[in-house]
Order: C-alpha cells, then structure tokens, then sequence
C-alpha cells in the first residue's frame, strides 16, 4: 500500500546562515535565512551548495585540501578527550569551518547533526593575509 503525500510529510527546516570571508564575499552577504528539506546537516548542506555556489570554499574533496602545511603531526594517543574528524567528503578546506549554534559540527554529529528551525549555521571561510 503506497503512502499518499499528505501522510508522509517531508519536514521543512528554516534556518540562519552566516558567511564570513570568502563565503561571504561570494553570496554577497553576511547573513540569511535558508529553508530546506529535512533536518540535519547533510541535508542542508546538499540543498544550500546546490543553491549557492560556495561548496568549493567550504568542502575538502581530498585530505591536501583539508590539511595545511606546518601543522604538527597529531598522536591521537596523547590527546585528552575525544578527537575527531568528519569522514572523507565530509571535512572542511584548510581554515574553513561549519558551526551549528557556534559549535564546530564534527564536535556534534558531523554531518549527521540535526537541525531545529531557528538554529544558527556558520559557513566560515576566512580571509588569510601574510606579510
């Protein structure tokens, strides 16, 4: 028996996106509100990169784009607490960061974190200048 469209609702989140940097030099503004389908992470960040053409500031589609020369290596074995990084397709470029209400996603459930409407996404990207 095929579920009609009324019983299965898609959900519908709406929530605030900040830019800064590059992200926002690009969308041409600091901050607006984005309406989706579904509720988690990976779901917006499909829909907002399929919208607005910013996914190559963000997303590290290899493990060079997501590192940066200089930085230390890390023994995972003599760090406290709980270090983690998002999966493959799943990081950030070197300096560019996702936040969900200020927190970096792969300290909540990566991609896999859900979203409430009204909640804050930050698409931070930001401006490096060496002299």
């Amino acid at each position: 028996m095929a579920q009609s469209q009324t019983a299965r609702q898609i959900a519908e989140t709406t929530v605030e996106v900040r830019a800064t940097g590059h992200v926002r030099d690009a969308l041409g503004v600091p901050k607006l509100s984005y309406t989706f389908e579904g509720d988690t992470l990976r779901e917006f960040v499909e829909a907002f990169f399929a919208d607005h053409d910013v996914r190559d500031l963000v997303i590290a589609e290899t493990e060079a784009e997501s590192t940066t020369r200089g930085w230390a290596p890390i023994d995972a074995a003599d760090v406290p607490g709980n270090l983690r990084k998002n999966p493959d397709g799943e990081q950030t470029r070197a300096y560019a960061r996702i936040l969900v209400n200020g927190q970096f996603n792969e300290n909540l459930d990566g991609f896999d974190t859900e979203l409430h409407d009204g909640d804050r996404v930050a698409l931070v990207n930001p401006f490096m200048f060496c002299l």
